[in-house]
């Protein structure tokens, strides 16, 4: 199937794009800038500019489109008024494909949707949404939006629901990549309590868990994340345990006030409907990532 993947040479995008293409897939890259990606045809165009949506999608003439493509500025997404702009395209990206037949639309979304107030257990689709923040709110608003603007019978709708994802390519300051980069260049990481409970996600899985939702025949949310629950604390005992060394400091930094304790994924839609399963094993993949991170510490490469 020729699939258009926008977001494609992003953190999560690009494993979406490679499991594609392993799956034997004709896929067409949106970016934002000009991109060589192996074995894909790729369009430049800023998705923001009212006219892109539209000549993409000629250009393009895809069956299915995975649109990954939003403002993910770590520290500033999740009030930025960036967030509407991005509603706002990706609306005229849904436009521009009814309009050019697609059979197909998915997108990503995110945990935060969720009503994460209180002491919860694993989050099933069907669970109540209450964002708090700007971001969550845009995206659960998007959803809504889509679903009643491709209707039960026109065009086929997907949403993944994005959990705590980590791995290569990471932003330098989020949990994962500021503890292993702290460990490697031989300081301490500084960490709040650790008790709290997430579920943590390997970007390689989140990317393929993405593509499989793409092909698919599934319809609506669809949780992405592990279906496990780990506490931070346990995270970066492994996190320390890849890199051989270092102090962890727990404690140094405060909580945040009236943080969940626990989000945590019930994966059973992406399990049983979907069929996606992850190929390597969590320790495996916090091993690859500190490695990635090793290679970049060493060689002096700017974080």
């Amino acid at each position: 199937m020729r699939i258009l993947v926008t977001g494609g040479t992003g953190f999560v995008g690009r494993w979406a794009v490679s499991a594609l293409k392993e799956a034997g897939h004709e896929v067409v890259v949106c970016a934002r800038r000009e991109s060589a990606i192996p074995g894909c045809r790729t369009i430049e165009a800023d998705l923001l500019d009212d006219r892109a949506a539209g000549r993409v999608m000629d250009w393009s003439r895809p069956e299915i489109v995975l649109h990954l493509g939003w403002y993910v500025e770590h520290g500033k997404f999740w009030n930025a008024r960036e967030n509407l702009d991005w509603v706002a395209a990706t609306m005229r990206l849904a436009t521009a494909a009814k309009t050019a037949g697609v059979r197909r639309f998915v997108c990503a979304g995110t945990c935060m949707e969720y009503d994460l107030e209180g002491e919860r257990g694993p989050l099933p689709e069907t669970a109540a949404t209450k964002p708090s923040s700007l971001y969550g709110v845009s995206k659960d608003a998007t959803r809504q939006l889509l679903e009643g603007y491709f209707g039960p019978h026109e065009i086929e709708f997907a949403w993944g629901r994005l959990f705590f994802i980590f791995g290569p390519n990471e932003q330098s300051d989020r949990l994962v990549s500021s503890i292993a980069i702290s460990l490697l260049s031989g300081r301490p990481a500084l960490m709040t309590s650790g008790v709290q409970v997430r579920d943590f996600c390997p970007v390689q899985d989140a990317g393929e868990a993405l593509a499989a939702l793409a092909v698919s025949t599934v319809t609506g949310p669809v949780n992405i994340g592990s279906g496990q629950g780990m506490r931070i604390a346990e995270l970066a005992e492994e996190i320390r345990g890849a890199v051989g060394a270092g102090e962890l400091r727990f404690g140094a930094l405060p909580d945040r006030i009236n943080e969940p304790r626990t989000i945590l994924a019930n994966i059973d839609r992406l399990q049983l409907e979907v069929g996606y399963e992850p190929r390597h094993a969590m320790r495996e993949r916090v091993i690859e990532t500190v490695q990635w991170w090793r290679d970049r510490v060493n060689s002096r490469t700017p974080i």
